[in-house]
């Protein structure tokens, strides 16, 4: 086959439509599109020599292994995820990347016809990419860097591996999940199938961030039960459910998504729909800290409760789940895994920067479900918007950065 660069991997991965959906978020994969770049890394990783490479027909999982070449020395088996799908924030169809070259540090116009800019004072991590070349959209889609940039990240490092064998390793497990956007990336996964000791999640954001803390998080969905007759007739009659489901947006706390950062947690109202007979929104709870998780989602609650006793029993209904935990909990308690990959960035000649994701990621689950999992950063930006970007340079340093993990477990 012919071999290719992180940057073309990346824009060939992006042309590729794998928005997942939340109206179909009851199965994995949530939209068959997907299979496209999954049967597209398949046959890549099987032209490239990688072992036991498979393609969940199913549920669209790829595996691959790269084994050990190292002799004689028990090593850690590693591992390596990202996942396949875009968000269905933004339209991931027909995405036109554009490249620029030796970014000189201004707002970046994307289309000039619809006035679409991504603006430094947005994205001040843009300073730290002067002089780099930048990967772009044409502002009608979303790029897909989260997380196709992962995704063409491992597949350079395999290659790497791959074509030069002299470069020592111990087994190295390669996987790709669908439906990370909306919740389900490894709902299907094949912890024991991958055969990894511990893993790393590559779908984070700027270069040197890395996390191995995430949000507790909750989806909740409010349904608001109205009555309609004729508007010429309805004084003293009519409940519009869409009025009571605003009034019940506005009985909660304001700390949503805009209003807060760092270890802040928040309500985000991601949907509304509804008539005046029936309304609904969405929302997801999140909160770095336990307690004031199970707090916030005692007070979602309690407002519903309150807001029957003003209209009548039934008026509000909620129906909430948990979507996973603070990965933290888990990590914490063997931090090698971590330290490993605070070793490999330095190595790198990139200071770390260990923060909390404000967010989840597939390693998440993985790590409550036995399979230790931080993650790291991809060096793109913006993610599940039209000012979406990556650095090309960034995502070449983070192949060198997983290049000397890997060589840290080999001597581990």
């Amino acid at each position: 086959m012919e071999y290719s660069t992180v940057l073309d991997k990346f824009l060939r991965y992006v042309k590729i439509d794998t928005q997942s959906s939340e109206e179909a978020a009851d199965k994995v994969p949530s939209t068959e599109k997907q299979r496209d770049l999954a049967k597209l890394l398949h046959e890549e990783l099987v032209q490239l020599g990688a072992s036991d490479v498979r393609y969940d027909a199913e549920h669209c999982y790829v595996y691959a292994v790269i084994p050990s070449n190292v002799d004689g020395k028990d090593i850690p088996a590693v591992g390596f995820i990202a996942h396949m799908d875009t968000s269905p924030a933004v339209s991931g169809r027909n995405v036109s990347p554009r490249v620029i070259e030796n970014y000189d540090g201004n707002d970046i116009v994307l289309n000039p016809e619809k006035n679409i800019v991504t603006y430094v004072s947005d994205f001040p991590m843009l300073k730290n990419c002067v002089g780099k070349r930048l990967v772009v959209t044409d502002g009608n889609t979303l790029l897909g860097g989260d997380d196709k940039a992962g995704v063409a990240e491992i597949m350079a490092m395999a290659e790497q591996l791959l074509t030069h064998p002299e470069i020592k390793h111990g087994k190295i497990c390669i996987g790709f999940t669908p439906d990370e956007e909306v919740g389900n990336g490894v709902e299907y996964f094949d912890i024991k199938g991958f055969g990894a000791d511990c893993a790393y999640t590559v779908d984070g954001g700027e270069l040197g961030d890395m996390s191995y803390e995430c949000f507790n998080a909750a989806g909740a969905v409010l349904t608001v039960t109205g009555k309609s007759v004729h508007p010429g007739y309805a004084k003293n009659i009519m409940r519009n459910a869409i009025k009571l489901a605003y009034e019940f947006i506005g009985a909660l706390p304001d700390e949503c998504p805009e209003n807060t950062e760092g270890y802040e947690g928040f309500y985000h109202v991601d949907s509304i729909r509804g008539t005046v007979e029936e309304a609904s929104a969405e929302y997801i709870i999140r909160d770095h800290d336990k307690a004031k998780f199970e707090q916030r989602k005692a007070v979602f609650v309690s407002t519903a409760e309150k807001l029957n006793e003003k209209y009548g029993a039934g008026t509000f209904h909620v129906d909430m789940k948990d979507s996973y935990c603070n990965m933290r909990e888990m990590i914490e308690k063997d931090m090698y895994i971590v330290d490993n990959a605070v070793e490999a960035m330095k190595r790198a000649g990139v200071e770390p920067r260990i923060s909390a994701i404000r967010g989840g990621t597939d390693g998440a689950r993985l790590s409550f479900d036995g399979l230790l999992c931080p993650n790291l950063c991809t060096g793109s930006e913006g993610h599940h918007g039209r000012n979406e970007f990556a650095c090309v340079e960034d995502m070449e340093k983070i192949v060198e950065i997983l290049l000397n993990l890997i060589d840290i477990y080999a001597h581990f």
